[in-house]
């Protein structure tokens, strides 16, 4: 056979090609999938694993503390971070008051808990669950709760308030309040004031105020405290979000010798149903949860602060401080400014009837 210059056999026009490129070629095509697929299991092994250590290292907050005797009340226990909260402390053997905007749901949570711990062991262990009803988004609804709470508790050690809207569509409460800084700030701020004289019969007793990191990004805008000039859902969250730490810094100034302490905290980033107001893309939900699951805390993760700061003996007496993951934190100065928050509680006054 006669060859080319090139050293290369010469092929006639029939000749069978030759195939071995073709099979190197599609190798990495047929690898590909496999690899991916082989990558996905190995980083869903490792982020499970990654979580799993991650909460075997968080000891429990309550851990060996009990709350026995003791009555607490807990804003928004019915799901999420209350619900962790209520279910630990009634474990720590507490008198628990779920209050909470929808009765059935909460009825249906409190079962739930029961079960979850059973009945025996929240019966032997004095603690008790009562559901009772409470719309933050309703002045008329805080004052109800309260009055029955004054004629039928006889002392009350903890006040958690826990419950809080999420950026969610401008709208507003049943007495015209913006709905974000209505329930998370001005409902909170009256229900507090309505049960202070019972917390200081009850000293020493304690006042959680569960605020969040993103306090940071909001400013308190006296000239549309109502943002009724602008609203943009995200800022007005943090608004709310600024107000409670401002409110429980300036509620500890005042409360000073009582023996009733007050501290705010951030969860951290919490797998709730608190950002139900959040669109995500659909092709992102997948994704989004995924992340979700491995980077974001659990409800009993994120209630540890909570349970923390109401149980624990190493903040007996502790008051005015900022709190995540049962540590003090720093604030940023618009957080500690205490012009700020007092003019804030004076407005907050009016506003919610308090003062006329």
């Amino acid at each position: 056979m006669r060859r080319g210059a090139s050293g290369a056999a010469s092929r006639s026009p029939g000749a069978r090609p030759c195939t071995h490129a073709g099979r190197s070629a599609a190798l990495p095509a047929v690898m590909a999938p496999a690899a991916l697929t082989a990558a996905l299991l190995g980083g869903g092994l490792l982020l499970a694993a990654w979580r799993w250590l991650r909460a075997a290292a968080r000891p429990g907050a309550g851990a060996g503390a009990s709350m026995r005797g003791k009555t607490v009340i807990i804003t928004g226990a019915n799901s999420g971070l209350g619900r962790a909260a209520a279910t630990e402390l009634l474990r720590m053997q507490a008198r628990v008051i779920m209050g909470c905007r929808d009765r059935a749901r909460a009825e249906r949570a409190a079962r739930e808990i029961r079960a979850e711990l059973g009945e025996r062991e929240a019966a032997e262990g004095g603690g008790e669950l009562v559901v009772r009803e409470l719309d933050l988004a309703s002045l008329r609804s805080v004052r109800a709760f309260c009055h029955r709470v004054l004629q039928e508790e006889p002392r009350l050690d903890v006040l958690i308030n826990n419950a809080g809207i999420f950026q969610c569509p401008y709208m507003k409460t049943e007495d015209g309040f913006e709905m974000q800084f209505g329930v998370n700030h001005l409902g909170h701020f009256l229900l507090t004031n309505l049960l202070l004289g019972l917390l200081k019969n009850s000293a020493p007793s304690r006042i959680v105020v569960v605020s969040s990191k993103l306090y940071k990004y909001g400013e308190i805008n006296f000239e549309d405290l109502n943002s009724e000039i602008s609203y943009n859902k995200s800022f007005c969250y943090s608004r709310s979000k600024l107000a409670n730490i401002l409110f429980a810094r300036e509620l500890a100034r005042r409360l000073e010798g009582t023996g009733v302490t007050v501290n705010s905290l951030h969860p951290g980033i919490v797998r709730t149903n608190l950002g139900r107001h959040v669109n995500i893309p659909l092709l992102a939900k997948p994704l989004f949860n995924l992340v979700s699951w491995a980077f974001f805390k659990t409800p009993l993760e994120g209630a540890q602060t909570s349970i923390y700061l109401a149980s624990s003996p190493d903040v007996e007496g502790v008051s005015g401080k900022y709190f995540g993951d049962c540590k003090e934190e720093e604030l940023l100065p618009k957080a500690m400014d205490d012009l700020v928050a007092r003019k804030l509680w004076d407005i907050s006054e009016v506003m919610v009837g308090l003062l006329k």
